[in-house]
């Protein structure tokens, strides 16, 4: 749709989600409609009010909303249950038990246990990186390596988290040719035993779905980066709609906004696509629909002795997400250590600091 945009036609609503789109951009470009005070009157059909039942809160641009969260997803570390079950390895819980269990699976397996696209390394970046920032220094750090402040980038704590992904790489547990790997091939590889462990969004399932081994049983934990004996983060990755500032027909774009959030709709939402509708108060255990996963995961998550739910202000800026997750993908091939990789990222938010 980008030369829609460009040319001034936009589509009255937008689901933002996908590679190359960025909410935080299109704001920053004034794309979008503020929907600060419209968003006080939607209701549900009880009567309640839209913005007081989100599961996570909308993002926030200086305390102004230019999008509703219509779709409560989240990173995650995917295996394979009856393949772990089956040859006895351990679901990691920690960072510790990760480099464990993927040390095993190479030794027994003769594989690189992990694997993400290089051609999208946002996947690890939102994927691992952000619950391993929110697990160190919680929603505060989050939102300043986010918003790309002074120092944020080279704290510590992100050069600790860093050091561990240079350790990843320097072990052989990151598959050599993820570099050139696009993010199906990544799935494809992954549910064909190439590797053991990937990060991706609870689409991964339904996305995957024609190409899944029939003895495949999907299993899903928060990534493990964390420290033993604490918590596993996680980071609710939003996918919002919006409308156009310049909608041809706002009062009708409103309308279908309107309708689409309901907790009706939610529940036949989560069984047609694996996913969660981020509208509260939607019992799932009951359907028979509702793929396990996405039960066990629902429970997981909702229990806070085993996981930890952090939150960021808004998506991070492609301005700056480009040239971190380039980064990125230098550190984890091995091209530079995981100082340089925190000089490189400070230096970007720098640029992305004096250009806004």
């Amino acid at each position: 749709m980008r030369s829609r945009w460009v040319s001034g036609d936009p589509p009255d609503v937008v689901y933002i989600d996908g590679a190359g789109s960025s909410e935080t951009q299109m704001v920053e470009d004034d794309q979008l409609m503020n929907l600060t005070e419209w968003a006080q009157e939607i209701e549900l059909e009880d009567g309640s009010k839209l913005v007081d039942n989100f599961i996570a809160e909308p993002a926030s641009y200086d305390g102004e909303l230019y999008s509703l969260p219509l779709v409560f997803d989240t990173w995650g570390t995917w295996y394979d249950m009856a393949w772990f079950d089956e040859e006895g390895y351990e679901v990691p819980k920690d960072f510790e038990s990760f480099m464990s269990t993927m040390g095993n699976i190479k030794e027994s397996e003769g594989i690189a246990p992990f694997v993400t696209t290089g051609q999208y390394p946002y996947y690890f970046l939102r994927g691992m990186l952000y619950p391993a920032i929110s697990a160190y220094g919680g929603n505060e750090l989050l939102a300043s390596a986010i918003k790309g402040e002074e120092g944020a980038w080279s704290s510590e704590e992100i050069l600790s988290i860093m050091q561990n992904v240079q350790k990843m790489a320097e072990e052989g547990y990151v598959d050599p040719g993820f570099g050139a790997l696009n993010h199906t091939q990544s799935q494809m590889n992954f549910l064909l035993h190439d590797n053991a462990f990937i990060p991706v969004g609870f689409w991964l399932p339904n996305e995957m779905s024609g190409d899944t081994p029939d003895d495949f049983k999907y299993g899903f934990i928060p990534s493990p980066m964390n420290k033993a004996g604490e918590p596993m983060a996680i980071v609710p990755d939003l996918r919002p709609l919006a409308i156009a500032k310049e909608a041809e027909n706002p009062e009708a774009a409103k309308a279908f906004v309107d309708f689409v959030f309901t907790r009706e709709y939610a529940k036949s939402f989560s069984e047609h696509t694996g996913a969660i509708m981020n509208v509260s108060g939607v019992d799932l255990s009951q359907s028979e629909e509702v793929p396990d996963y996405l039960i066990e995961a629902n429970k997981m998550i909702n229990d806070p002795e085993q996981v930890q739910i952090y939150h960021k202000p808004h998506p991070m800026s492609a301005d700056l997400e480009t040239p971190i997750s380039d980064a990125l993908v230098s550190l984890m091939l091995g091209n530079i250590t995981a100082e340089e990789f925190v000089e490189e990222a400070e230096k970007a938010a720098e640029e992305y600091r004096n250009a806004q």
